[in-house]
């Protein structure tokens, strides 16, 4: 359903099929086995200029938005998602600079991200602060020109990979989420470095660790926004990120989809291909039915945001929540179809179900996205009546 692309957009789009396909696939059972972040690939994508997607023109970059991003994303994971989630881990923490930042902020960090030389993440989450953030106890406490940051940032991605990383940290905790504030924190800073590198069940190119921020001095200038601005500027950084792992979770499935059916194809039972059996065909056309759907609503919400509509919370939720639900559906229903070879990791449909399940996880679990969804509901309801 490729209708809605523009010409550009779906140059965009083969591009990354095609450097999924010939650089990534090859090497995607490996990465994942040793849990080595993909590097190669990453330099890859920054001679294909794929990173300045994510940056404003006047920055170096190519000025596209979530539409773009989402089909490098989409397509990337369709190979691995361990390697996707590398590229747009750099993307999500990249966000609050392009929404918040500053000229001279912008003008320091952005350019290096442009050329691929440098990557960034997003600290938030902390053993305390997963779905609850407001539990927060990450610290930043102003000391002249500079603010003094302490605390430990958990299941950060890209840990110790990115260059730039922006924290959110309490700078009154007596507000409670009105006293969080964003900062750019340099990796090399004296006081932060980097705890354990987490054994995760899929994503595993990816890498996924802690950041630890013993006294570090930060300058005021880099505060990304204002103070006690940091909350909002993490709800709007996943409001905007969130249409991208719903992207990913559509590569996922469609990947499974496709390995399944040439694996029901190849496959001979009974005489005849698995494939021309019933049962099979309606798991293959549920899947087919399943993707189409996501990928609608994954692209319609990213258009939404690149039209400059403000109110996308609510599709940016349906959008993440949906299409991951989907990714766990398919590939777990690609691993049946595939059956016992299925189960081998010498079959990608075992790596991608492990993959898929991470998309239901993170940027706020489903469970949180159905809370934001219903609670959007209720509030339009609440207007509409009132405007009778």
């Amino acid at each position: 359903m490729d209708f809605m692309l523009d010409d550009e957009q779906k140059m965009i789009r083969d591009l990354a099929r095609e450097i999924a396909e010939e650089k990534v696939v090859p090497v995607r059972a490996e990465l994942d086995e040793k849990e080595e972040f993909p590097w190669d690939i990453m330099k890859i994508l920054a001679d294909s200029d794929i990173f300045r997607l994510i940056v404003p023109e006047e920055y170096g970059g190519l000025g596209k938005r979530v539409v773009e991003f989402g089909l490098v994303v989409e397509e990337l994971s369709r190979a691995c998602a361990g390697v996707s989630i590398s590229y747009a881990a750099t993307g999500l923490g990249l966000l609050p600079l392009t929404l918040f930042g500053t000229h001279e902020q912008k003008s320091k960090y952005m350019a290096d991200i442009a050329d691929g030389k440098k990557l960034a993440a997003f600290g938030l989450t902390e053993a305390s602060a997963g779905s609850d953030a407001s539990n927060m106890q990450t610290t930043a406490k102003k000391d002249g020109d500079h603010y003094v940051i302490n605390g430990t940032k958990q299941w950060i991605t890209n840990a110790g990979e990115a260059e730039m990383y922006i924290i959110i940290a309490m700078t009154d905790k007596n507000k409670g989420t009105r006293g969080a504030s964003a900062f750019i924190v340099d990796k090399g800073m004296e006081g932060f470095s980097f705890g354990k590198k987490e054994k995760k069940m899929g994503i595993r190119a990816s890498t996924t660790g802690e950041l630890i921020l013993e006294n570090v001095k930060v300058p005021v200038e880099n505060m990304v926004g204002r103070e006690g601005a940091g909350f909002i500027i993490a709800l709007k950084t996943l409001d905007m990120s969130r249409p991208a792992v719903g992207a990913q979770a559509v590569g996922i499935a469609q990947g499974a989809m496709e390995a399944a059916l040439d694996f029901a194809s190849d496959r001979i039972q009974f005489g005849q291909p698995v494939v021309s059996f019933q049962a099979v065909q309606h798991m293959l056309a549920d899947m087919g039915m399943q993707i189409e759907a996501a990928r609608a609503l994954v692209r319609n919400t990213a258009m939404l945001i690149d039209s400059g509509e403000t109110n996308f919370t609510k599709y940016s939720a349906m959008a993440k929540c949906f299409a991951s639900d989907v990714a766990m559906k398919v590939t777990t229903d690609a691993v049946q179809i595939c059956g016992g070879s299925g189960y081998m990791r010498d079959y990608p449909v075992e790596k991608m179900m492990r993959d898929a399940k991470i998309t239901q996880i993170y940027e706020g679990t489903n469970q949180i996205q159905r809370n934001v969804i219903a609670n959007a509901m209720i509030k339009e309801r609440a207007a509409n009546k009132k405007s009778v």
